[in-house]
């Protein structure tokens, strides 16, 4: 489980946050906090994974937590989920370090998104070693969250996107059912995007046979996509 710290000075935002953190497998929100002096307090009793993190709290500002994490050698990862939608602040969050910037206000899809996103990366980061240059590509590439353009009525941009995650976060070509299992969706519903996701060039199709003579079919996210 991913453990998550929401940080927000609204506590009705935090609550509404926590629960839309709390739907998406694999993360568990284990606290919130209203100000940073109360974020500050909570990471030193029990440190976590991720903080959605607000840039507007009554004592500090969302950087200056950060600063002070990274003062306190806290490696904890950041999204910022604020209203803060100036340059300068968007700038000086990525110079910090945060992984993801989230505009408010925002809907359910917009935050799990970005959470898978982040789920893919950890899964990429948890093999070590050395990398070559198509696993540095996934690695930095694992965290953009663009929206998939033309898909017809009925398709989801997000379920589109996750298994955008799951077929870069794969060592190799995946079957249908595998990026099912991954995606959490049925094997219908990956065959269906993938299918689609194929004819637009999004996705390279490949076979691979096996001892019954049968070939099983196998995807890649496209390397230039």
């Amino acid at each position: 489980m991913i453990d998550v710290l929401v940080v927000d000075d609204d506590h009705r935002v935090a609550d509404i946050n926590a629960a839309y953190a709390g739907k998406v497998p694999g993360f568990r929100v284990v606290a919130t906090a209203h100000s940073a002096a109360e974020a500050l307090a909570l990471l030193a009793e029990r440190p976590v994974d991720l903080i959605l993190l607000d840039h507007y709290l009554p004592d500090e500002n969302g950087l200056a937590v950060v600063r002070e994490l990274r003062r306190l050698g806290h490696h904890t990862d950041v999204i910022m989920v604020t209203a803060a939608r100036d340059v300068a602040t968007v700038q000086a969050a990525m110079r910090q370090g945060a992984l993801q910037y989230l505009v408010k206000p925002f809907n359910f899809a917009g935050l799990r998104t970005r959470l898978e996103a982040y789920a893919a990366l950890r899964r990429t980061l948890d093999g070590g070693g050395e990398a070559e240059q198509a696993q540095v590509d996934r690695i930095f590439g694992a965290l953009s969250v663009p929206t998939e353009p033309g898909l017809p009525k009925g398709h989801s941009p997000t379920t589109a996107e996750l298994l955008r995650q799951v077929l870069l976060a794969a060592e190799g070509p995946l079957s249908a059912q595998e990026i099912a299992e991954r995606a959490g969706v049925s094997r219908q519903t990956a065959q269906r995007y993938l299918k689609l996701l194929e004819r637009t060039g999004r996705v390279r199709l490949g076979l691979r046979y096996g001892e019954t003579g049968r070939p099983e079919h196998r995807y890649a996210w496209a390397a230039d996509r």
